[in-house]
């Protein structure tokens, strides 16, 4: 048996791993879109590094588009076999895989308008809604805690990861050779003491585990304050300078805790009085997913349920769905705060709104998660004093500020907790994914000292046997 890192191998997107046993039985973990890294960011998604009609099984942990977003592609490309995931994820999925369709389709035919003026054939998007209407039609719902035979020599269970709604670490039970081998793939890590979500749970002891990485070097400061930093910077910008708050932010995970947060704070009589905009279509349908698991949240949240119907919504906060009215807001002068995807400003309706409001020094950059260090976030949290968007430079005179406690990623601690339930010297390899090299490399040592003794960090296509 063997693994092969085709994504998020020494970066923390395209997330695919591919286990083929001597047998011939190939298992994806993941098929994720590649995204915020330039010009190599085409090609890689152009090519998976193997053949979408060999795969006899993908498991999917949960429904970023980092890790679920080529899927349609793979249908497209010939894959028919079973997708497994949990509920909440196949319900996300649903929606995030639509939106990403839609924007391929857009954004091929807006670079077609320009091909055709300089008479170059048409390019396809990478995949159409009727290729994400096919892979929805090839999901399985496992439930948390089963063991389910996914194959007459493969066991298949999901523990809760605690990072998005559904989320999932991936643990297999192999028969290979007369011998069982156990591989847990953590996608990735929530952090112990979520804001909403219940925390990752232990998993069985696994002779392989494949683990993320992102903040593998980092601390994230404890949540309590996360209420305290949002209205101090809601204050400050919208009351005191007469300015907008901009808040990129992904839809799934990110933008909820936001609206949690600041509902919070108005259920105390703190929350600024100024209008509240999430733009965001996806961010809609995903808050309405969000409301159909409550018994995904953990036990502050279902208390705070008991005496408040909606912990997504409060005084002043209107959901943008119309281009027009989206439009409207960078020409409104009024002082207000605007919560819109993609989290690392990379695609979306972000992009006009921080083109729109990056010059005025009223204004107020929110960043409150990841985002890769080339990203347009990236570089805004990286102290980037000019940006380009859209092909133009713009000078940075907002202020960028940055709530890094609110990232869904746990940080080192709560990696080093998640595996703390192994016993290391039985564990044969650690392979770490879904991080930044340098990050990895002080990871790696952390989790030596910890007592792993064979901490691998793969390259892009490397295979190791197991």
């Amino acid at each position: 048996m063997r693994i092969t890192f085709h994504g998020a191998a020494r970066n923390v997107t395209g997330s695919k791993h591919l286990i083929k046993l001597d047998s011939g039985l190939q298992i994806l973990l993941d098929c994720g879109l590649f995204q915020g890294l330039g010009d190599e960011t085409e090609g890689l998604n152009d090519h998976f590094g193997f053949r979408p009609d060999n795969i006899d099984y993908l498991i999917l942990s949960h429904a970023h588009i980092d890790h679920c977003g080529l899927i349609p592609k793979m249908v497209a490309e010939g894959f028919n076999g079973t997708i497994f995931s949990t509920a909440p994820t196949m319900d996300l999925a649903k929606i995030l895989l639509a939106d990403s369709a839609n924007i391929q389709m857009q954004d091929a035919e807006y670079e077609n308008t320009i091909r055709k003026k300089k008479g170059l054939e048409p390019i396809q998007p990478i995949y159409t809604e009727d290729d994400v209407v096919k892979a929805i039609g090839l999901f399985k719902i496992v439930e948390y805690n089963e063991d389910f035979e996914i194959d007459p020599r493969v066991t298949l269970r999901f523990t809760d990861a605690g990072h998005i709604l559904g989320s999932a670490a991936v643990h297999l039970t192999i028969l290979e050779d007369g011998q069982f081998k156990q591989l847990t793939f953590s996608g990735d890590v929530g952090r112990f003491g979520d804001m909403l979500l219940r925390s990752p749970s232990t998993f069985p002891q696994a002779d392989y585990i494949v683990l993320e990485s992102t903040y593998g070097d980092s601390l994230h400061k404890d949540l309590d304050p996360i209420e305290g930093q949002l209205r101090e910077i809601i204050h400050q910008t919208c009351i005191v300078k007469g300015g907008k708050v901009i808040i990129p932010a992904f839809s799934v995970g990110r933008t909820q805790e936001l609206l949690y947060a600041l509902n919070a704070l108005e259920l105390k009589g703190l929350l600024p009085d100024v209008p509240y905009y999430v733009d965001s279509p996806l961010s809609k349908k995903a808050t309405e997913v969000l409301k159909e698991h409550p018994d995904e949240y953990n036990r502050d949240v279902q208390q705070v349920m008991k005496t408040d119907d909606d912990i997504f919504h409060f005084k002043g906060l209107k959901f943008i769905e119309v281009v027009q009215e989206s439009i409207a807001l960078n020409t409104d002068p009024r002082p207000c705060v605007i919560i819109s995807s993609s989290g690392m400003a990379e695609a979306g309706r972000i992009r006009h709104h921080i083109k729109n409001n990056i010059g005025n020094e009223k204004n107020t950059i929110l960043m409150v998660g990841y985002a890769e260090p080339t990203s347009l976030g990236g570089r805004l949290i990286n102290g980037s004093k000019v940006v380009r968007i859209f092909g133009d430079e713009y000078d940075v005179r907002a202020e960028v500020q940055v709530i890094k406690s609110m990232s869904a990623h746990g940080d080192y601690e709560d990696l080093l907790k998640f595996v703390s339930c192994q016993d290391p010297k039985l564990v044969k390899k650690l392979f770490l994914v879904h991080g930044e090299y340098d990050v990895q490399k002080i990871f790696k040592h952390k989790l030596e000292d910890a007592g792993f003794e064979n901490v691998i960090i793969p390259g892009h296509h490397q295979m190791e046997e197991l």
